[in-house]
């Protein structure tokens, strides 16, 4: 067997989340489905390098696979990609050890959220952002968001059903950009890893600093209580990208 290594690009939309489930369309059991016809009929399992929910997409989702024989890498990309439904791009394949793991090794990820402010919002967005109907004063996230920066316990900030006991997480960059038009935000979080509908949370939290319902120097506070119900609410997942993901 030959592992392969995929970065994938997917809509969300259409989905029930990135892992096989036992009703509702996944991503992962359409590139199983792939996988299976292109290998004679033979069962393949794909490994994410984690879940993403129903409605969220990715940019830079990795898998690993092993597959009965090595084929010229390109003709496996196109084949992949090709064969598989239009929601779903394969965009590089390669051949790794069989020690590589797209889930166990990974070392950061990236994740982006989209935000449409716009009044009135657009109907093209309504898949691909959250859309956020307040007024919202950008200055003060920004203010926000380097209090998330460095190592901290987030169980303020993970939803409940996360059956993870260690929620220190460690987060490298925060940052806030807004389009020409002035009506989308974009957040961006690096980490080495990120808790269940963490970012999702944090997002919902800094609009409310925002919008003046939470102060800008909340956060550390929020962080030290280790209370999910300290924290803002959930923000809607068709705004969430997961962008990129790195090994050593």
């Amino acid at each position: 067997m030959v592992r392969y290594k995929a970065i994938i690009a997917y809509d969300g939309t259409q989905f029930n989340g990135f892992q096989k489930q036992p009703n509702g369309r996944t991503v992962q059991e359409e590139l199983e489905k792939t996988l299976k016809k292109m290998a004679n009929g033979k069962e393949i399992t794909i490994f994410g390098s984690g879940r993403t929910d129903a409605g969220v997409h990715a940019i830079g989702q990795v898998i690993h696979f092993d597959y009965p024989e090595e084929r010229p890498l390109e003709r496996m990309r196109f084949g992949l990609d090709t064969q598989s439904p239009e929601d779903i791009a394969v965009k590089s394949v390669e051949i790794v050890p069989e020690t590589f793991h797209a889930r166990y090794l990974v070392k950061e990820k990236t994740y982006q959220f989209k935000v449409d402010i716009g009044k009135p919002r657009s109907p093209f967005r309504r898949h691909y952002a959250s859309y956020f109907p307040y007024p919202i004063d950008v200055a003060k996230i920004e203010r926000a968001l380097p209090d998330l920066l460095g190592t901290h316990d987030f169980t303020s900030f993970c939803a409940s059903g996360s059956s993870v006991e260690d929620k220190v997480r460690t987060i490298y960059e925060a940052s806030l950009q807004v389009n020409e038009a002035g009506d989308e935000l974009t957040f961006t979080f690096r980490g080495d890893g990120f808790l269940y509908k963490m970012i999702r949370i944090l997002v919902g939290t800094l609009l409310k600093i925002g919008n003046d319902r939470l102060p800008e120097d909340c956060l550390p506070e929020l962080i030290a209580k280790k209370d999910r119900n300290a924290a803002g609410p959930t923000a809607h997942p068709e705004g969430l990208y997961l962008y990129e993901v790195k090994y050593e």
